[in-house]
């Protein structure tokens, strides 16, 4: 049993380097919205970012509802993905918007990169 742990160790690490040799970054498809916990608190739910074409480029929206009888203040910003799952960089700036009480808002954002794939948006206070 005490050469148990060596031998545990060396497949770790033969398991480690072999998985560091894909190429690709793991996104996961179903985190495309990111919102902080006080974003949920403030009574604010959204949509997750669906991407289109626009004119030749990437075009994510979402939609965003303010759920409470006053205004809040929310900022965001989407991150744009490769095929590779690799960040397409400049990233965009952060965005504050002002939602309305009671009221959807549309966000969105355009990526000339024509290798886009994915967009991930991150909402917070």
């Amino acid at each position: 049993m005490r050469f148990a742990p060596p031998y545990l160790a060396m497949l770790l690490l033969i398991t480690g380097c072999t998985a560091s040799n894909n190429k690709t970054l793991m996104i996961n498809d179903r985190q495309t919205l990111v919102m902080d916990p006080s974003v949920l608190t403030a009574g604010i739910t959204a949509e997750a970012p669906a991407i289109g074409d626009d004119r030749g480029r990437r075009r994510a929206h979402a939609t965003i509802n303010n759920g409470q009888d006053h205004a809040v203040t929310v900022n965001y910003r989407f991150y744009w993905y490769d095929p590779q799952g690799l960040d397409i960089l400049p990233f965009p700036d952060t965005r504050t918007l002002v939602i309305p009480p009671g009221t959807d808002v549309t966000v969105e954002s355009i990526s000339g990169n024509l290798e886009a794939r994915r967009v991930r948006l991150y909402l917070f206070l």
